[in-house]
């Protein structure tokens, strides 16, 4: 990150062109974890399925290297997600206060949302990695790569882990939720409304987590 004087807070000199590099290094740290993500789906056990069979020994079927090893790597990587995530919140909340330090009053009061919208736009916690012709979550709009921001009363902020969203999918079962996305470096917004299909569940896509 581009600097000016000591590394003390106050003298930091954060510019957009710091956030630009590390919003690709966010986004570098999200295609490494889709790719481990990958191969636990090629493996068919996800992120906790059992590595044992019935009997306690290691299973046969599956490549239990491999997938300890991506399992690892998600999890580090989702360590360091975390990090560059709160490093880009910083920085665009040291932007807007120089910039409201500079313009004052009234003026910075333009700049307050399209920032808070920056950090908001820039802060996704799952992300679409499935979707099926003819679900419910086909015909809301979602596609596949898109990065969800907020899901219904889910958002960044109260993430934990995916039974979070499940639980909101199961308590509005014919209601639209509100579902916003990052599509393409763009906000987007679907009504998406759970609800019983041909196929499996409430939804027919699957998500992945992002944060944990």
């Amino acid at each position: 990150m581009k600097m000016t004087g000591d590394n003390s807070a106050g003298n930091l000199e954060i510019t957009m062109d710091d956030v630009k590099n590390l919003m690709k290094k966010k986004d570098e740290i999200e295609e490494q974890i889709k790719a481990y993500y990958d191969v636990l789906e090629d493996q068919g056990v996800g992120v906790e399925g059992s590595l044992v069979d019935p009997e306690g020994f290691p299973r046969g079927d599956v490549n239990v290297y491999q997938i300890r090893t991506a399992r690892h790597s998600i999890s580090c990587l989702q360590n360091d997600h975390k990090d560059v995530m709160k490093e880009i919140e910083e920085s665009l909340h040291q932007l807007h206060a120089r910039e409201k330090a500079k313009q004052g009053g009234d003026a910075s009061g333009g700049q307050e949302e399209p920032m808070e919208q920056q950090v908001t736009l820039h802060a996704p916690f799952a992300r679409v990695d499935a979707v099926t012709q003819g679900s419910p979550a086909c015909k809301a709009g979602l596609r596949v790569g898109d990065e969800v921001t907020e899901f219904g009363s889910v958002n960044t902020g109260n993430f934990q882990n995916l039974q979070n969203i499940a639980s909101v999918v199961q308590h509005s079962e014919g209601k639209p939720l509100r579902v916003a996305v990052i599509r393409d470096g763009q906000r987007a917004q679907v009504s998406l409304t759970p609800q019983r299909w041909t196929g499996r569940g409430l939804l027919g896509c699957n998500i992945v987590p992002i944060i944990q």
